[in-house]
């Protein structure tokens, strides 16, 4: 590789996120490599299957224009493979599906194998709609089923245990078929928020089903062990329990698995049951997906000042990553020996988009319009036919993919294809940080919000794109910028030009009719599915849901999942303005400088409160949190053994939030401080591990603030509009916050996801 090679194009924000999770590192934890040798080792490792096919004069142009095209920041492939690539782990897949028949011997050996996955950083999707309902008789051990469900705690747990790689975490999807006897258990198994954490849940929805409750008519339910008709029951119930409890916290989502099957590329194979965890990738029982990313903020250019879509920069990104994404095929090291051969087989690929939000700024396309869904069938619509193309050309330059005889590709006189699917639109959570630009096909999550940093200052970050525009065109101030940020959103802001609050739009400014159009345009044009959130305002009723659900159905989705806002960190949410409400009773006194200095409030001679047992490497330590009539008041901590530096260094810190919480300082900030520092001597316990007692403390905060009310009988407070409001809870690494997106939650902070 030529040493003049382009440096790549990091942020700071971007750069942090790849040394926590991407850039090598030793045995100590010392960064050893750079993220321009990152980008390097994937270029190089990619670039080396050219030899395969005879290719090795030009396998050091290739590797050049994928070093290239991944340093401008034009393309991206998943994560497993900027992590993987030319390591020893060398596992490049983000998706897979494994098959559960109704067995103890088939269920015990798919869990092995998600184990296996998970360690080696990929995300599984599974069927339960073959295991028998419970109370089921089992005639080979005269006993009775448990059911699907109780096998999904089972996997869970399993997940549980499974660190992968010290970069990603377990995450699965569950689909159980809508006509499955136990559907009515599986549409409330995440009715209460702490099981299932390491599942996304989805209901398989078949036509006859939606038919049925068009019709408000009865269907009927089969026992998958002899597919015998159990009974009926009326379909519209169903429906309205998917809707309230998806209203209620985000699931089920549903997954529409005739309209899967009908794209189904080979149906000789195999019919698609389920889908990755985010839910964009259908693939057949041990098949695999590797995916990637062509930034569209990048994929304009400019002429007197109007910016127009380059489509001959995004066919040369097209080619160049559709052929990336099928080296990447013959270059991974597989978990499984089964997902390598349908893998193989089928050679499935998904290239997609992320920066379309920043896209339709740079055209001044307001999301919620005709013309994005425009731009949408548009851009999606060049993609696909493009890199079909490169397939057809791969086809005849390496052979085509090996089930292609019998797919719905051989067609008298069609042309043949390397892969069996080239696009799908995923979450980019992480991807889109590194590429500083907005995520998937998302709208804008935020035009200004305010970050807590390290000294407890609040730094307001603004929309590069919306700070250049209000610099150049004269209406950028500080002060605008808090507003903006302290109401979350542009609109019936004055100070701001009508065309820039029609064009800056967020999530939470989009009717959901919009979300669920914009994601139709693009499924439109993709082989697979489309991964994408449809925002509700916490306000939003349970017909509002319906209403999407069922748009969904009619514009040929493939799958919805939805989240309003609060729903399922709502209480988390509420801590902000506990202790700064129009009751505060922390008193402000004046320095010797004439600065105003907060006096804490006085402790009134009883309290009530509540102790979490706490899972520490030094023991267990009991965290103590009592309130007054404000709220969150003083916390103490007891080790269960006396004495040592770790009982005094948490007495310590527990005095300090108590006076932090008495002079009436934001709880957020206190557990954004201590969430996630790690000591030597990490503990666990049901949920995860505890790095240190301080993120013990935190820990028993946040389950403290998770309650609807304080144990003084007051409701908590609701925290500032905004932005705040659109968050998904903290992250458990940072203490940053979620966003929700993609069918996932993402942390902008440090990368963490809770889908891997």
């Amino acid at each position: 590789m030529s040493s003049g090679r382009l440096k790549p194009r990091i942020s700071n924000n971007a750069l942090r996120v790849l040394e926590k999770r991407y850039l090598r590192k030793d045995v100590k934890g010392n960064l050893t490599e750079t993220a321009e040798e990152l980008l390097k080792r994937v270029a190089t490792n990619i670039a080396s299957a050219e030899r395969r096919y005879g290719d090795s004069a030009s396998r050091e142009r290739w590797e050049n224009d994928y070093y290239e095209m991944m340093a401008a920041l034009d393309f991206l492939p998943n994560s497993p493979t900027l992590m993987n690539a030319g390591a020893e782990l060398q596992q490049l897949s983000a998706c897979f599906v494994l098959p559960i028949d109704d067995s103890m011997e088939s269920i015990f050996e798919t869990i092995k194998n998600t184990a296996l996955i998970h360690k080696s950083g990929g995300g599984t999707g599974f069927s339960f709609s073959r295991i028998r309902p419970k109370n089921d008789r089992v005639k080979s051990t005269k006993g009775i089923s448990s059911g699907p469900i109780s096998f999904m705690n089972v996997f869970d747990a399993a997940t549980e245990t499974v660190k992968q790689g010290g970069t990603r975490r377990g995450a699965n999807m569950a689909i159980l078929r809508v006509d499955h006897p136990d559907i009515l258990d599986f549409i409330t198994a995440k009715k209460d928020n702490k099981k299932l954490n390491n599942f996304n849940i989805s209901v398989g929805i078949t036509e006859k089903f939606m038919e049925a409750v068009k019709n408000n008519k009865d269907y009927e339910l089969f026992n998958p062990h002899g597919m015998d008709s159990v009974d009926k029951i009326p379909a519209r119930k169903v429906f309205n329990m998917i809707v309230e409890l998806a209203w209620k916290n985000g699931e089920p989502g549903i997954v529409f698995l005739d309209r899967m099957n009908r794209s189904n590329p080979t149906p000789h194979v195999g019919a698609i049951e389920s889908t990755n965890p985010c839910g964009e990738q259908p693939l057949l029982p041990y098949e695999s997906c590797n995916l990637g990313s062509i930034n569209l903020s990048h994929m304009t250019k400019e002429s007197d000042g109007k910016y127009t879509i380059d489509f001959q920069k995004l066919g040369g990104v097209v080619r160049k990553a559709t052929r990336f994404l099928d080296n990447v095929i013959d270059m991974n090291r597989y978990p499984l020996d089964a997902i390598r051969d349908m893998t193989m087989a089928n050679r499935k690929i998904g290239l997609g988009v992320m920066g379309f939000a920043d896209m339709l700024v740079q055209l001044e396309i307001a999301y919620s319009s005709e013309e994005a869904l425009e731009v949408a069938e548009e851009i999606m619509g060049f993609i696909q036919k493009e890199s079909h193309a490169v397939s057809e050309e791969l086809a005849i330059e390496r052979e085509p993919f090996p089930n292609f005889r019998g797919s719905v590709f051989d067609v008298e006189g069609g042309a043949k294809m390397r892969n069996a699917t080239t696009t799908t639109i995923a979450p980019t959570g992480t991807l889109s940080i590194i590429a500083s630009c907005s995520s998937g096909v998302e709208p804008l999550f935020a035009i200004a919000f305010i970050r807590n940093v390290m000294d407890d200052d609040e730094l307001v970050e603004v929309n590069p794109m919306f700070k250049a525009i209000a610099e150049r065109e004269g209406f950028y101030s500080e002060d605008l910028m808090k507003k903006i940020a302290s109401e979350g959103s542009v609109q019936g802001i004055e100070e701001i030009p009508e065309k820039w609050r029609k064009t800056f739009v967020t999530a939470h400014d989009i009717k959901p009719e919009w979300h669920i159009r914009i994601q139709a345009a693009f499924q439109k044009y993709t082989d697979n599915a489309v991964s994408k959130t449809v925002n509700f305002a916490n306000s939003a009723t349970k017909e509002d849901v319906e209403e999407v659900y069922l748009k969904a159905f009619e514009l040929d989705c493939k799958g919805v999942t939805i989240y309003r806002d609060g729903s399922r960190q709502e209480q988390v949410l509420n801590i902000g303005s506990v202790n700064r409400g129009e009751n505060d009773a922390s008193v402000a006194t004046v320095g010797e400088n004439g600065e105003q200095l907060l006096t804490p409030r006085a402790r009134p001679a009883v309290t009530t409160g509540k102790t979490w047992k706490m899972t520490t490497g030094c023991g267990n330590l009991y965290v103590t949190i009592n309130e007054d009539e404000h709220g969150p008041f003083e916390v103490f901590t007891q080790m269960g053994k006396a004495g040592g530096c770790s009982a005094s260094q948490s007495e310590a810190i527990s005095r300090l939030i108590s006076l932090s919480l008495r002079a009436g300082i934001d709880p957020k900030s206190i557990l954004k401080q201590l969430r996630g520092i790690r000591c030597p001597n990490p503990g666990w316990e049901k949920g995860g591990m505890i790095l240190s007692c301080s993120d013990a403390i935190a820990r028993a905060l946040e389950r403290h603030f998770i309650e609807e009310k304080t144990p003084a009988g007051q409701k908590v407070r609701k925290m500032s509009t905004g932005y705040l409001d659109q968050v998904a809870g903290f992250c458990p690494e940072c203490g940053g916050m979620m966003e929700h997106e993609g069918g996932c939650a993402v942390c902008r902070e440090c990368g963490f996801s809770k889908c891997g």
